[in-house]
C-alpha cells in the first residue's frame, strides 16, 4: 500500500488542523529527536562507555583545592 501525494497532502491538511501552524516545528523536532533516538537504540553497539566525563564549571567541592574548600567553608 503506497501513499500517493495526494493523501500525504490530506494527511498534512489534517495534522496542520488539529495542531496549528505554531506547533508543527515542534512536532518536527520531537519527530525527528524519536526517530534519532530509536536509531541509536537499535544500533549494534552494545559496547558501554566507562571513561568519567569531564566538568566543564566544575564545582567548589570537585575541583577546588582543600585550602580554598576551608577558605569557602569559613566564609559561610
Amino acid at each position: 500500500m503506497r501513499l500517493g501525494f495526494g493523501e500525504l497532502l490530506l494527511i498534512f491538511l489534517v495534522v496542520l488542523l488539529i495542531f496549528g501552524s505554531s506547533k508543527l516545528p515542534q512536532l518536527g523536532d520531537a519527530f525527528g529527536k524519536t526517530i534519532k533516538n530509536f536509531k541509536k537504540a537499535t544500533a549494534n553497539d552494545d559496547e558501554v562507555e566507562v571513561t568519567p566525563k569531564k566538568l566543564e564549571g566544575g564545582s567548589a567541592s570537585t575541583s577546588a583545592a582543600p585550602s580554598d574548600r576551608a577558605a569557602a567553608t569559613q566564609k559561610k
